[in-house]
C-alpha cells in the first residue's frame, strides 16, 4: 500500500502528532481539529472516496455548502474550511498528494465583527465582586486581574506554572502562546497585588502536599485548573457584578487591548503586548477606539446632530433684545 492509499483517518493522526510535537498545539485546538477533519473524512467515506489523493475540490465544496444549509455559522463553516487547508498544506510538504486545488476552495463572506468588550466601569465592577479572603476567592481575584491586567490568552492562563511569574519585574513568562511562540507578557500593580496576596495567603492553603502541581493556579484537589473552570469563574463573577453580557475569558483580553487604544497607546505596543504576529491582526481594536472616538464625539459635541448653538444663525432669530447683524455687518 503506498503512502497515498493509505486510510484517511491515518494521516490525520500524523497530522495530529506533527501540531502536538512540532507546532505545540493546545489540547483544545487538537481536539478541534481531529474533531471536524474527522468529519470531513467521515463525509468522503460515506461517498467511497478513501484516499486524499481522490479528494476533488468539489467535495470540499459540496461538504461546506451541507454545513451551511444545516445552519452553520459562517465563522464555523470557515474555521474547517482553513483547519482542511492547513491539513492538505501538510499532506503536500510531504508528498502524500499530488493535487492541491483543495487550497483554492473559498469560504463564505463574513462581514467584519468588532471584538466584544466591558467598559471600564463594568471592569471595576467585575474586580470589585471578586473581593473575598478565601483561598478561592483569592485565587479567582488573581486570576480575573490577570486576564485583564496582561491580556494574555485562556490557554496560555492556563498553562502558567508559579516559576513563570516574575511579580518584581511585573512580567509572565509565556511558554504555550499560540503556535507554540514563546513571549514575555506584562502585568499592572493591581495584578501583582492579587497575584501576591494569591501566592502568600491562598495558594498554600490549595496545595495537595502528595502530588504537588507546579500550575500557578489550583483547582480544590491541587491540580491546574481546566479551561473549563476558569471560563466558569469569569462567567460567574460576572452574574455576580450584574452585568448583562455573556463574559469569558477571552473578552478581558479583547477589553485589555481595547482599552490601551483608547487610552492613546500605538498600536505596534498593542501588538507586542498581545502577542500577535502581524499589525492586521490588532488593526480590528483601531476600529473600536475609533468607534468609541465617534460616540463620545456624538454626545458631546455641540454640533454633532446639526442643533444650531448660536442665535444668529442662519434661519433664527437674535434672543436678548440683540439687533440682528446685517449682511453689511457680518464678519466674513
Amino acid at each position: 500500500m503506498t503512502q497515498a492509499e493509505q486510510p484517511l483517518h491515518t494521516w490525520l493522526q500524523e497530522y495530529l502528532r506533527y501540531l502536538e510535537v512540532e507546532r505545540r498545539a493546545s489540547p483544545y485546538t487538537l481536539r478541534n481539529y481531529g474533531r471536524e477533519i474527522g468529519e470531513f473524512a467521515a463525509f468522503l467515506e460515506e461517498r467511497g472516496i478513501t484516499s486524499w489523493n481522490d479528494v476533488h475540490p468539489r467535495h470540499l465544496e459540496e461538504w461546506l455548502g451541507d454545513l451551511a444549509r444545516e445552519g452553520m455559522a459562517p465563522a464555523s463553516v470557515s474555521r474547517r474550511l482553513y483547519e482542511v487547508r492547513a491539513f492538505f498544506q501538510f499532506l503536500s510538504k510531504r508528498g502524500y498528494v499530488e493535487d492541491t486545488r483543495v487550497g483554492l476552495v473559498s469560504g463564505p463572506k463574513l462581514g467584519r465583527r468588532l471584538p466584544r468588550y466591558l467598559s471600564v466601569d463594568e471592569v471595576y465592577a467585575l474586580m470589585r465582586a471578586a473581593n473575598g479572603d478565601t483561598p478561592y476567592a483569592l485565587r479567582d481575584r488573581a486570576i480575573l486581574e490577570l486576564l485583564y491586567g496582561s491580556g494574555i490568552r485562556l490557554g496560555e492562563l492556563v498553562a502558567l506554572n508559579v516559576d513563570d511569574v516574575d511579580l518584581d519585574r511585573r512580567e509572565l513568562w509565556i511558554r504555550e502562546g499560540k503556535g507554540g511562540e514563546e513571549r514575555i507578557a506584562l502585568f499592572g500593580e493591581a495584578a501583582a497585588l492579587a497575584l501576591r496576596t494569591y501566592l502568600q495567603r491562598g495558594r498554600p492553603q490549595l496545595v495537595n502536599p502528595k502530588r504537588a502541581s507546579p500550575a500557578l493556579f489550583l483547582n480544590r484537589y491541587g491540580q491546574r485548573l481546566s479551561r473549563v473552570s476558569i471560563t466558569k469563574i469569569v462567567h460567574d463573577y460576572a452574574q455576580r457584578a450584574g452585568i448583562r453580557k455573556n463574559v469569558t475569558p477571552h473578552m478581558l483580553r479583547h477589553s485589555f487591548a481595547t482599552h490601551l487604544m483608547e487610552g492613546g497607546a500605538d498600536i505596534r505596543v498593542v501588538q507586542e503586548l498581545l502577542g500577535h504576529k502581524s499589525p492586521q491582526t490588532t488593526q480590528v481594536y483601531t476600529h473600536v477606539s475609533q468607534q468609541h472616538l465617534k460616540d463620545i464625539y456624538d454626545r458631546f459635541h455641540p454640533r454633532a446632530q446639526g442643533v444650531p448653538t448660536h442665535a444668529t444663525d442662519e434661519g433664527e432669530q437674535p434672543t436678548n433684545n440683540q439687533p440682528a447683524r446685517t449682511s453689511a455687518q457680518r464678519e466674513p
